[in-house]
């Protein structure tokens, strides 16, 4: 299926590894022009060595100036910005919420929600200014219900989808889409670290740990739905969420 997306002008947070580099996999298939953007230059190197015609950036999304000059540069290189997939995030500190380190609240929060929010408002000035775009971000299972041990984390993807629907409802006029997708427990890098934390887990057998009954995800599962959600496909879909989660929220 031709999701017409050849030679668009599309940027990935968090696109050297996991989900994101699955969708920039997804997106360089499509024919698009593709901007890997990630805060490890190593993994950046390995992307770079191994997609052709991809250009890579290194980008902490939690610091407002590298942002917004992230995205100025692509514009000023390629003329537009088409498509954004903000997904860049973290997972820190599992554990009882009165154990939880400040530390731990503020990384989280820094990444998962402010991080799409710098993120989101250097893409939109660029969109406002050319009345065009379409942006998808990264919220997750537990943005849809809780969980438990991780209240600092799930918060963070609620967060996204807050700033998904106002976003949405404000720029619709202009025909730019805003959505997100809610993914469940995905084979990545993240989820293995997670699985390190999880020795000291005190909610084992919350509903949240149990396999989902489609079993683990693949990133290529949400990558797939991230290209539809940038595509013409999807030109009525805007401040919504795609779930893909495996029947988790279903339980």
């Amino acid at each position: 299926m031709d999701l017409g997306l050849e030679g668009k002008v599309v940027a990935v947070t968090g696109g050297a590894s996991g989900i994101g580099l699955a969708v920039v996999e997804g997106f360089v298939r499509e024919g698009a022009r593709v901007t890997v953007l990630d805060r490890s230059p190593e993994r950046l190197a390995r992307v770079e060595a191994e997609l052709d015609g991809v250009v890579t950036r290194e980008l902490d999304v939690a610091v407002a100036a590298d942002v917004d000059a992230a995205f100025d540069e692509i514009v000023a290189r390629e003329g537009r910005l088409d498509v954004a997939f903000n997904n860049a995030g973290i997972i820190r500190g599992l554990g009882w919420l009165h154990e939880t380190d400040e530390s731990a609240y503020d990384a989280v929060l820094d990444v998962n929600l402010k991080g799409v929010w710098l993120c989101m408002r250097a893409e939109l000035r660029h969109m406002h200014a050319q009345g065009a775009g379409v942006i998808v971000n990264t919220s997750s299972g537990v943005g849809l219900t809780g969980g438990p041990g991780v209240a600092h984390y799930t918060a963070s993807k609620w967060g996204v989808i807050g700033l998904t629907k106002s976003a949405a409802l404000e720029y619709a006029p202009l025909g730019i889409r805003v959505n997100s997708v809610a993914p469940g427990t995905i084979d990545t890098p993240m989820g293995e670290g997670f699985g390190v934390e999880r020795l000291a887990d005190p909610f084992p057998d919350a509903l949240v740990r149990q396999p989902h009954p489609l079993g683990i995800g693949r990133p290529e599962h949400i990558a797939d739905a991230v290209l539809y959600l940038a595509s013409d496909r999807a030109s009525f879909a805007t401040g919504s969420t795609l779930v893909v989660d495996g029947g988790f929220s279903a339980m």
